[in-house]
């Protein structure tokens, strides 16, 4: 007998369309606390890449930057340029001196490209995390769904047969009630998918910022005064008489 009303389409489900209506509440449930988590966490380091940015944009002091990029622990453009940074050794930072303020400190093109690219991908592990459990959610819940749409028609023609009738009043509250698996498998992948790839746009961005850092902090140490003695001299060549 159909019944109307939410409550009672869900009564009148079989077992195996209430447990996938169950793990489809579950995924869906953990997604939108993961979409909401990660909402909030990119916003956050975000703001701090703005404040940041702003800092490098108008500061051309390497120490006074670096001093500032490790107060902002959130940001991942902070964090790479302190990590950059700190590998420099000579170069001053939170109130380390150099030996010589007016030598610009050799550095080590490879050696720095190295250690930005594996903070920036330790950055990058970090905003991924959580997210492949929204591209399985969206990936998978539509099949689940369509598990519990399958074995709901099946239940429809069993009954069908044993009342020994197919006239549309008997078989569309069986099927009308089967498809709510799939449109709940729908309800819960389709919000996880758009999140997932917003997600994954916002972290390029990110990374893309992360390579300016490299390149403002290769600039400022390129444009640091050479000491007097780093000049190249002239070399005479005689012939002694």
């Amino acid at each position: 007998m159909f019944q109307a009303g939410p409550m009672g389409i869900l009564a009148s489900l079989g077992l195996v369309s209430k447990v996938v209506l169950l793990v489809l509440l579950v995924f869906s449930v953990i997604s939108w606390a993961i979409i909401l988590y990660k909402w909030r966490t990119f916003n956050a380091a975000d703001a701090e890449d703005r404040r940041f940015m702003v800092v490098l944009s108008k500061s051309k002091d390497i120490d006074e930057i670096a001093r500032h990029a490790h107060r902002a622990n959130g940001s991942p453009c902070a964090n790479i340029f302190h990590a950059v940074a700190d590998r420099l050794g000579p170069m001053s930072i939170e109130g380390r001196e150099s030996h010589d303020p007016g030598v610009a400190p050799a550095f080590d093109r490879q050696v720095i490209e190295r250690t930005a690219s594996h903070v920036a991908q330790g950055q990058i592990a970090r905003l991924e995390s959580l997210l492949p459990f929204l591209a399985t959610t969206g990936n998978i819940s539509p099949f689940v769904g369509l598990l519990g749409t399958v074995m709901g028609i099946i239940d429809s023609f069993r009954e069908i047969g044993s009342q020994g009738t197919a006239s549309i009043a008997a078989v569309a509250p069986g099927v009308s009630e089967a498809l709510i698996a799939t449109a709940a498998g729908l309800f819960a992948a389709i919000p996880a998918v758009i999140a997932y790839n917003f997600f994954l746009t916002r972290i390029r961005r990110t990374a893309f910022r992360m390579d300016g850092v490299v390149v403002e902090l290769f600039a400022l140490l390129l444009a640091r005064p050479q000491p007097a003695h780093a000049k190249p001299q002239l070399v005479s060549v005689g012939v002694k008489g």
